[in-house]
């Protein structure tokens, strides 16, 4: 006895039918498929998109420009900068090497920027170094009083000596870790929302210790030692070239017993 729910066979018109709209719903979706070079332009899009977002929240390459952050630094090296934009606390920490934006008069001219189209490109993603801006390290923070020197020529930071020996090249002919004038004493009280800097080659960088104002110098700013926290482009965290000395670059322990302003 036939199952009464049973469901009698097509007919041979519905079947072909059938078929047809198969065959047509197939047809469709290959035409709807989008052409290779558009999946392409899009791909790019999308890449340097994600490129300019690194660049302007994230990451950002440079180069060092001069012998001033020896020996670590060398002329030349790339490294990579974290943006302040990625940061918990816009405020970096004592001894980061950081990037900044010339605060006026730091730099000597306009340093030549990327020559070729490529390269010119490259640069507005953050793919390829960019001159302009000037690399420190970071030793007085806003509030801090930063004196020069002890008795073994050491910088005091609110009143702790600091021993830079891991990381500034020792000066062979200086008392004191300051260029030109190491012999000199002074302390400074660094402004709010300003950093003291300094570079590791001491006797070859034009820092904050080099632009403080002399006695007898009374038309000078006395502001102009101070980079502002704003023009802070990041904190430098790896070298990535030449390959052989690539390395992370983290903030060294030399600053942990200096106490907070008072």
């Amino acid at each position: 006895m036939p199952d009464d729910d049973a469901t009698p066979p097509p007919s041979d018109a519905e079947a072909t039918s059938a078929d047809a709209s198969g065959d047509s719903g197939a047809t469709g979706r290959e035409r709807r498929r989008t052409p290779l070079w558009l999946e392409t332009i899009i791909l790019l899009a999308v890449a340097l998109g994600m490129a300019l977002i690194i660049k302007t929240f994230l990451v950002q390459a440079f180069y060092i420009p001069s012998a001033s952050m020896e020996p670590g630094l060398v002329e030349n090296d790339r490294i990579l900068v974290q943006k302040v934009s990625s940061w918990f606390d816009d405020t970096p920490s004592r001894g980061d090497v950081v990037v900044f934006e010339d605060p006026g008069g730091w730099l000597a001219g306009p340093e030549p920027g990327p020559q070729t189209v490529l390269a010119k490109a490259m640069a507005k993603v953050g793919l390829y170094p960019t001159g302009g801006h000037l690399v420190k390290r970071v030793v007085g923070l806003p509030g801090d009083t930063v004196t020069c020197c002890d008795d073994l020529g050491q910088l005091q930071v609110n009143g702790v000596s600091v021993d830079e020996d891991a990381f500034i090249r020792p000066q062979a002919d200086c008392d004191g870790p300051m260029p030109n004038g190491c012999r000199r004493d002074w302390s400074v009280t660094v402004p709010e929302d300003r950093i003291f800097v300094m570079g590791d080659n001491r006797a070859a960088s034009a820092d904050s210790s080099d632009r403080l104002c002399g006695p007898k110098n009374a038309s000078c700013d006395p502001d102009r030692p101070f980079v502002p926290l704003d023009l802070i482009v990041g904190k430098v965290f790896v070298l990535v070239w030449p390959f052989d000395h690539a390395h992370f670059i983290g903030t060294p322990d030399a600053f942990d017993a200096v106490p907070d302003p008072q």
